[in-house]
């Protein structure tokens, strides 16, 4: 499907960004076109690859003219420029605001404009049931790209949308954070002992997009399923794997975290196809006109459970050990080299 075409990531100098890199190098891809604001991660970016096909753009998505101009010539976006902390977001909602959501609109509309056939958005388990800046502003975000690809009508593009858990050793997340404190010989710092968090590798994120590429609809949501792990759980095997007796640290839940993140609730789930490995959460297409759901409602809500990294499967340690030992960041940092 990407033969000869030309590809454009927003957010492409980040963790998603260079997954997609070592996926698609060696294919037949015409172009792929990097699109951030960070032009030393491009600079990093452009020595380590130095391939023809990888063109690099900067600009910020908040700013519609600099993605149209990016966006010309584009056959497929993959969308994942954002801001995802959650602390700075708790601080600077507007920022989040601005780059999840306006930016997004602006990556869509600029799609639109340009003739994109095709443009997958990269959304996180924090867009359900939010309780922080982040998590709200990509819900949010969801919401526009979907209104977008029904107002589109079956018009290019088409407009879909991923939803995936906590990847693991991405920047800014906690294995870095915990492998760092144990090569320094600090005590490992976590909030909950019991907090659970999906675990996804950068590749699963990858596939994730790539499932919904292929198979997606017109404002479709697709949610990977993953196992979970607890982050008590996941600082024990580091330790066990860097053979470090560390001191682990419990300094309580920062504002802003749920103790389990949920991947789809159970108003989706009613209206979800399970696909295995996937679940494809239909556009909700009801019209303004909500007369006719004072006599008809959706009683099949009242059956489903939310999908979370409470009642998911469950990973043993082996199976965290074996995830994480497959990890490139894992393997560089136990050979001593410095992990991008």
């Amino acid at each position: 499907m990407f033969a000869g075409k030309t590809l454009l990531i927003t957010g492409g100098t980040g963790s998603f960004g260079n997954a997609v890199l070592d996926r698609f190098l060696d294919s037949e891809v015409g172009e792929i076109r990097l699109f951030s604001r960070d032009e030393k991660k491009q600079d990093d970016m452009r020595r380590k690859y130095q391939n023809k096909k990888i063109k690099f753009y900067i600009g910020d998505v908040r700013d519609l003219s600099s993605i149209e101009n990016a966006m010309r010539g584009v056959d497929y976006v993959f969308s994942a420029a954002a801001l995802k902390q959650v602390p700075s977001c708790e601080f600077y909602p507007l920022e989040a605001v601005r780059t999840n959501v306006l930016g997004t609109d602006n990556t869509l509309e600029a799609a639109t404009r340009c003739g994109v056939k095709r443009v997958i958005v990269l959304s996180t388990d924090k867009a359900v049931y939010p309780i922080n800046a982040m998590g709200m502003s990509k819900a949010l975000m969801e919401k526009t790209a979907i209104a977008k690809a029904r107002s589109l009508d079956g018009r290019i593009p088409i407009i879909c949308v991923t939803r995936y858990g906590n990847v693991m050793a991405s920047r800014g997340s906690v294995i870095p954070l915990f492998v760092s404190q144990i090569k320094q010989g600090r005590p490992l710092t976590i909030t909950d002992a019991e907090m659970t968090r999906f675990m996804m590798s950068l590749d699963d994120s990858v596939e994730l997009v790539l499932f919904a590429f292929a198979n997606g609809n017109p404002g479709d949501l697709f949610v990977q399923k993953a196992p979970a792990a607890t982050i008590g759980q996941l600082a024990r095997v580091l330790l066990k794997i860097f053979k470090s007796d560390s001191e682990v640290r419990v300094i309580g839940t920062r504002h802003g975290e749920k103790k389990h993140e949920t991947l789809a609730n159970r108003e989706e789930l009613a209206r979800a196809d399970d696909l295995g490995n996937y679940y494809r959460i239909m556009s909700d297409m009801r019209d303004l006109n909500y007369e006719i759901f004072f006599e008809n409602g959706e009683t099949e809500v009242s059956f489903q459970d939310d999908y979370t990294s409470s009642n998911t499967h469950r990973l043993s340690d082996e199976e965290l050990t074996s995830l994480l030992l497959n990890l490139d960041y894992i393997q560089k940092s136990l050979d001593g080299g410095q992990p991008e």
